[in-house]
């Protein structure tokens, strides 16, 4: 076990060379637990294993100062200064929204297409993160997003073109760096053109290799030349790499081959979550970590069990111990994790100051510049003396990636702020039929309709509500896409539709601007919807 005093810049270099394997590999672990607590299970990990991070969910999360307490406990508990991670993307990918400033997720961002607005975003983010004792974000996305069925990418990604990403990605790696975080780019070598989301299937993607690194790599090509300090494995199949259909996240090919020797990466190698059925329903979480390992991964995900976590470490001890992976290996990884934790600061709690009015005005830009009307501008703004009903859908989702959300401050409420004659009515992300009875009904005694839509494409519900009610002439309608901008194939012959990429309240508040006129429209449509193509973007 790693000894109890802490640590202190003057020693840390020597510290290293006295750690015991057993301590080695608990660096190449990060875990996470349940609850705003962590269970004596989970601290016995730190304690006994030197764990080298912990992830945090919305389930161990309430607020800025309780996170801040939380951090100070686990930190506490550890000899060596922990990783403490989390994904806040921004948009509809945050863990923690009350006391922080929560940006506009990467497509929103993508529209707006301001890489100084970006890089601030990114610092100023991550500097209040820093504050509560978050050291790591698992962000940006550096996935190309050009499959409209992508179902669990989407607006995660900065848009469809790969300059375009590599632009706004290394942007923020730069503004996580000032804010005092790690970034880790996500998802290698690229989760965007895939049709199934890799935390309940394995995904492939088939292209050749010339198509691979002419899209998917570019960005991550760039990064990896701004030194970005960490790079997260994608849980997806690429046969041009890796012809045994062994994952990126498993295949020597892969991380050792393509990101290591071709591409030249020197930082850590992040696994996506081993417990994802990508890996937990095949390999298995245990031997996942073995072969990751293996592959040339330095820090090992595993983000929910216990039962799971303390199995992985003990299968890669006994790898080690067999022969299997080479003790140098470990020490390799090690290494590579203790030196990222020295540069950024940990092992002397080093945090940059925060500025909450100037993160603010940075959202409230973002937000502003990022509304995108792709078709019907013509019927903008909307009369205030016209009686409007507002369809607002709920996100009552809850998994890895669509959290479970629910607001008072609606695009219903932000028009009626705005001078609008609202009413508004709630429907769910699948509609009952109750529901959609409400919503006929009411739509009769309105002159204006506005139906704001989430993920319409994957709800059969709401792709009726909507094809119906933008068929029906008694009133104007006028569709927003508070999520997937490709809710439009679904009925692409509405009248009028624009693109949010997100339901968070400070765009809600630019939406209602751009429908009453208060606001200019300065969006560029960062991906190709049908018919209406991706426009070009200023590089």
């Amino acid at each position: 076990m790693i000894g109890g005093e802490k640590i202190v810049a003057a020693n840390k270099s020597n510290r290293f060379e006295r750690l015991g394997l057993k301590e080695k590999i608990g660096q190449l672990f990060m875990c996470g637990f349940d609850g705003l607590e962590p269970t004596k299970g989970f601290m016995n990990l730190i304690k006994d294993y030197g764990l080298g991070g912990v992830i945090y969910f919305r389930r161990n999360v309430r607020n800025a100062a309780q996170v801040k307490a939380l951090s100070a406990k686990l930190q506490e508990a550890s000899a060596a200064p922990l990783f403490i991670a989390i994904d806040q993307e921004g948009g509809m990918v945050v863990r923690l929204e009350e006391g922080v400033t929560v940006m506009p997720g990467a497509m929103a961002q993508g529209a707006a297409s301001n890489a100084e607005l970006t890089r601030e975003a990114a610092k100023w983010s991550g500097a209040e993160l820093r504050e509560i004792g978050i050291n790591m974000n698992f962000a940006p996305c550096l996935d190309v997003n050009n499959n409209p069925n992508n179902p669990v990418i989407g607006v995660r990604s900065y848009g469809e073109d790969p300059s375009h990403v590599a632009r706004l990605g290394t942007a923020a790696i730069h503004g996580y760096r000032e804010g005092g975080i790690v970034a880790v780019a996500k998802h290698f070598p690229g989760h965007g053109d895939t049709a199934a989301d890799s935390h309940h299937e394995l995904p492939s993607v088939p292209h050749n290799v010339d198509r691979l690194n002419e899209v998917e790599l570019l960005p991550f090509r760039k990064a990896i030349e701004q030194k970005v300090d960490a790079i997260m494995t994608a849980h997806v199949v690429f046969p041009a790499f890796e012809p045994e259909g062994i994952p990126a996240t498993l295949s020597r090919r892969i991380l050792s081959g393509l990101l290591r020797d071709e591409l030249g990466f020197e930082g850590v190698i992040v696994t996506d979550c081993l417990e994802m059925n990508a890996i937990a329903e095949t390999i298995g979480v245990a031997r996942g970590a073995v072969e990751a390992i293996k592959a040339g991964a330095d820090l090992i995900l595993v983000s929910h069990r216990l039962i799971r976590q303390t199995a992985a470490l003990e299968a890669v001890m006994e790898a080690v111990m067999t022969g299997e992976i080479p003790e140098s290996r470990i020490d390799e990884a090690a290494r590579r994790i203790w030196e990222l934790k020295q540069s950024r600061g940990l092992f002397v709690n080093a945090a940059p100051a925060t500025n909450r009015a100037r993160a603010e005005e940075v959202r409230r830009q973002l937000s502003e510049a990022s509304v995108t009307v792709v078709k019907g501008g013509e019927a903008i703004p909307l009369s205030k003396s016209s009686s409007t009903l507002v369809i607002w859908t709920e996100a009552r989702v809850g998994t890895e990636v669509i959290e479970v959300i629910s607001q008072d401050w609606t695009l219903g409420a932000a028009l009626a702020q705005s001078g609008y004659d609202i009413r508004e009515i709630r429907i769910g992300i699948d509609p009952t039929a109750e529901e959609a009875s409400e919503v006929r009904s009411a739509a009769e005694s309105y002159q204006t309709v506005i139906f704001a839509s989430y993920d319409a494409g994957f709800s059969s519900g709401q792709t009726g509500l909507i094809r119906e009610l933008s068929a029906d002439g008694r009133f104007k309608f006028v569709w927003v896409s508070l999520r997937t901008p490709y809710d439009l194939l679904v009925a692409p012959d509405a009248p009028t539709y624009l693109c949010a990429f997100e339901n968070k309240p400070a765009m809600m508040t630019a939406i209602a601007g751009i429908l009453s006129g208060e606001l200019d429209v300065l969006a560029k449509l960062p991906v190709t919807i049908g018919e209406h193509e991706r426009l070009s973007v200023e590089e």
